[in-house]
């Protein structure tokens, strides 16, 4: 995970607790010189912006911020606003909680694309909360966690709206293959997020630890228990034996309730819904791509994808069990009826295969095909961002970050960046010396054989017309060669099995059979086998 370093404005050495200090004045008074904020903060609002959501669903409705006299507050403005906060959760005011709040006032273009994003997601946070039991406040872990980015991923390959490492998913039943990563899921991954805080909750007894213990794991919060000498034991009283991220953690999360709830103290603009999207959710049981749904009921690809993330190659893999997909409700019945039609577009492009007989290898003599990388330049032009490169090229963005050393998602117009492809191109077959001599051999073979024909038809002719007779006397022709025979298809047989029998190739059966249609065949059937 990127450690994204804060120097406080507020500068002192790091705090030391003491016996003589009290719980109550550690949350108030605690300073810290530097501390390490969630790679959240990094987040490229440029990539939030090309949200397929944001751009269709939601608008902004500007303030007037040229009315308000400061962004910021005064410290006795943060207390009296955090203390009217209906939460369950101690919400305390100190310095690394004031910084990380102006940190979210600097950076108001990001908390403006979340809370267009909290339109969506904060009902499905708020019904997964409210099914464990849980307070409503921790609907914010997101918003620390992702900045409310499905898609997003840590360098600790942390993934999700929630962060959800895969042994800890997988530990708590969510889904990870090559097609389908449960992370990814605004449901499923909210289910399991609610369900982790309330185990996490159950251990410690105590919000703040279990919230801390969501960032690090329970280990650390456990070995810092055993460190602290201090009689109550909860997150402000291990604060200084935490590792240095998960110390910004619930200071960073107090700080999430604050800006989500008093961003218009601070003039950043809210986001409004300009027309409703309504979803409901079918179960597919066939193997069907975002492409085939799309064009058959009218529906961009980007909306069934951001409605459906954690189907990572657009496919949704029904044909090994059943599958949920999300879609625009007045949509779901046009799926139910439309299945089979959906089904059949392009199926031969987007099906699977279960059975393939291998084709006959194709040589013209002139070389041979080989996969090349290809490297090219993209020059970045004015309000260009990864993404949208990305998806030019179709590459990911961390390809991009990786072929061009890049260590976060910033670029600037006229950067030139580096793109990688494979191209099947032809390699033309070196001249074989071997070869190109029995080649030449067997053409003078040829030239000496066809000379030796020539004088022996002359001689022929100039012989006396007895012996001339005898040559021109007819001779019985020879009975003309069978050109095929017959093969009874056997059970579990296929046609590549018969041609390697036999010498020939699949496609000399199939030139020799016109009724054979692709590669199927039957048992019992005959066929006919060209011999050489």
């Amino acid at each position: 995970m990127n450690k994204y370093i804060i120097g406080l404005f507020i500068a002192c050495s790091a705090f030391t607790a003491s016996a003589e200090d009290s719980i109550l004045s550690l949350k108030h008074s605690l300073k810290d010189s530097k501390i390490v904020a969630p790679t959240s903060f990094e987040t490229d609002v440029r990539d939030l912006e090309e949200n397929w959501y944001l751009e269709n669903y939601t608008v902004l409705v500007e303030q007037n911020k040229s009315a308000r006299t400061s962004n910021t507050a005064t410290d006795a403005e943060y207390i009296d606003r955090l203390s009217k906060l209906p939460t369950t959760i101690e919400m305390p005011f100190n310095s690394v909680v004031k910084a990380y709040i102006e940190m979210y006032i600097r950076k108001e273009k990001l908390v403006e694309k979340m809370l267009g994003m909290s339109l969506y997601y904060m009902p499905i946070f708020e019904q997964a909360l409210e099914a464990e039991g849980m307070p409503n406040e921790l609907k914010y872990v997101p918003v620390i966690e992702s900045a409310l980015n499905p898609f997003a991923k840590s360098r600790a390959k942390a993934v999700g709206l929630w962060q959800f490492m895969s042994p800890t998913a997988r530990g708590l039943g969510l889904e990870i293959n090559s097609l389908v990563d449960e992370r990814r899921d605004p449901i499923r991954s909210s289910t399991m997020g609610a369900r982790y805080l309330k185990q996490l909750y159950e251990i410690y007894k105590d919000w703040s630890l279990a919230i801390a213990a969501y960032n690090c794991g329970p280990g650390n919060v456990n070995k810092a228990l055993r460190r602290c000498q201090s009689d109550r034991k909860d997150f402000w009283a291990i604060y200084n034996y935490l590792p240095a991220e998960t110390r910004g953690y619930v200071p960073a999360f107090i700080a999430a309730n604050y800006i989500m709830t008093y961003y218009n103290m601070h003039g950043i603009s809210p986001s409004l819904a300009k027309r409703p999207l309504v979803t409901d959710t079918v179960h597919v049981s066939r193997r069907v791509h975002f492409k085939q749904i799309a064009e058959v009921l009218d529906i961009p690809e980007k909306e069934i994808r951001i409605l459906n993330p954690q189907y990572l190659q657009d496919v949704i893999p029904g044909d090994i069990h059943p599958y949920a997909l999300i879609l625009p409700s007045h949509q779901v019945l046009s799926y139910v009826v439309s299945e089979d039609s959906i089904l059949k577009f392009d199926a031969e492009k987007y099906g699977r295969r279960t059975e393939v007989e291998p084709g006959e290898e194709f040589n013209d003599g002139q070389g041979e095909y080989v996969n090349k990388l290809v490297v090219k330049y993209h020059n970045v032009r004015k309000g260009e961002s990864l993404g949208k490169i990305a998806n030019k090229y179709g590459c990911t963005i961390n390809n991009l970050k990786k072929w061009n050393n890049l260590r976060n998602n910033n670029i600037r117009a006229g950067q030139r960046l580096k793109i990688q492809s494979y191209q099947r191109v032809r390699v033309p077959k070196k001249e074989d010396p071997e070869l190109k001599a029995a080649v030449a051999e067997k053409a003078s073979a040829d030239s000496i054989a066809a000379t030796k024909q020539t004088d022996s038809v002359q001689t022929v002719t100039t012989q006396p017309a007895k012996a001339a007779e005898q040559v021109k006397k007819p001779t019985t022709p020879k009975k003309p060669q069978k050109q095929y025979v017959t093969h009874k298809i056997k059970s579990g047989e296929n046609l590549g099995a018969i041609a390697r029998k036999y010498g020939v190739t699949v496609q000399q059966i199939k030139r020799a059979n016109p009724n054979i249609k692709g590669t199927r065949i039957n048992a019992g059937q005959r066929i006919k086998i060209p011999v050489k």
